[in-house]
């Protein structure tokens, strides 16, 4: 945990694939009160750099849902879909290190590898029918997570991650890391979803020659089905009328103490919220399971 003195650039990226929700708010709220409680900043980006799984109105449903819940960002809203020219760079750079390759290696052949790849490439391709791959070095990456503790990952753990896609797309995982960098983002707050991402990451910020960043991965959400609470499994959209309980909901996902019920106004929540956030109280597992709008009336 960084001291209040320090700097410290936080971020909320979500994707326009869907409006918000409580597994989503989760997240939002554990990165603001990180990025508030040690006097940081805390920057929208919207990830619209995938226009197939992209809702219309998605993005402004997303920072209606952030005003709303009184979750205000600093300076603009950053949207990666502008930002093409920069990681055409950044990936030549890459290509000019020989620290990239372009794969033709589809997902059926690297089935038995379970979709990973690693070593040679045994189809090499060209920009017009391959994805182009980031190298990783055969050696381990290690990193402290504020939540999950120390990770170490090997090159067989994550094999060589896409950067851009056989249809042209930007991959996350370049994204992500050139937009951290840009951005001057020193904390990153997700869901633990993306633990193992950021082995890839780590390796993609030392190739591009970044500074590193501290992470903290929160518990995901599932549902009585055992999945992640997500977009894609048509979990509800919030109810921005009922911010408060959203907020306070979110609360106890993230194992807070709960605020005084004489607390009725969202700002006040929030500045209770950022008084008391302890993140080591967030517990170390993986998943949490789906709590009911009636868990709001018992407290810790």
């Amino acid at each position: 945990m960084p001291s209040p003195n320090s700097a410290y650039t936080g971020r909320f990226a979500p994707s326009p694939s869907g409006p918000l929700h409580i597994g989503s708010l989760v997240t939002a709220l554990a990165s603001y009160l990180d990025a508030r409680a040690n006097q940081g900043q805390w920057l929208l980006r919207m990830e619209d750099i995938d226009p197939p799984r992209e809702q219309a109105s998605a993005a402004q449903q997303i920072i209606n849902s952030l005003i709303k819940h009184g979750l205000q960002w600093d300076g603009d809203v950053f949207w990666q879909s502008q930002a093409s020219a920069t990681y055409d760079f950044y990936l030549q750079q890459l290509l000019d290190q020989n620290l990239a390759y372009w794969c033709a290696c589809s997902r059926r052949q690297l089935a038995q590898t379970k979709g990973l790849h690693t070593g040679q490439c045994p189809h090499p391709g060209t920009p017009s029918n391959a994805a182009l791959r980031l190298r990783i070095p055969d050696e381990s990456v290690n990193f402290t997570d504020q939540i999950q503790g120390h990770q170490t990952r090997i090159q067989t753990d994550i094999g060589d991650p896409v950067l851009k896609r056989k249809d042209g797309l930007y991959a996350y995982q370049l994204a992500v890391v050139v937009d951290d960098a840009r951005q001057g983002v020193t904390d990153i707050v997700r869901g633990v979803d993306l633990l193992d991402a950021s082995a890839w990451q780590i390796h993609l910020q030392q190739a591009l020659g970044f500074p590193s960043v501290r992470y903290c991965h929160i518990p995901v959400i599932v549902g009585a089905d055992g999945h992640k609470l997500s977009k894609q499994s048509f979990a509800p959209a919030l109810d921005d009328s009922h911010a408060i309980d959203n907020l306070r909901l979110a609360l106890r996902y993230l194992q807070q103490t709960s605020a005084p019920d004489t607390i009725t106004e969202i700002q006040a929540l929030l500045r209770w919220a950022i008084a008391h956030w302890r993140p080591q109280d967030i517990p170390a597992s993986r998943y949490i399971n789906e709590l009911s709008p009636d868990a709001l009336h018992h407290h810790r």
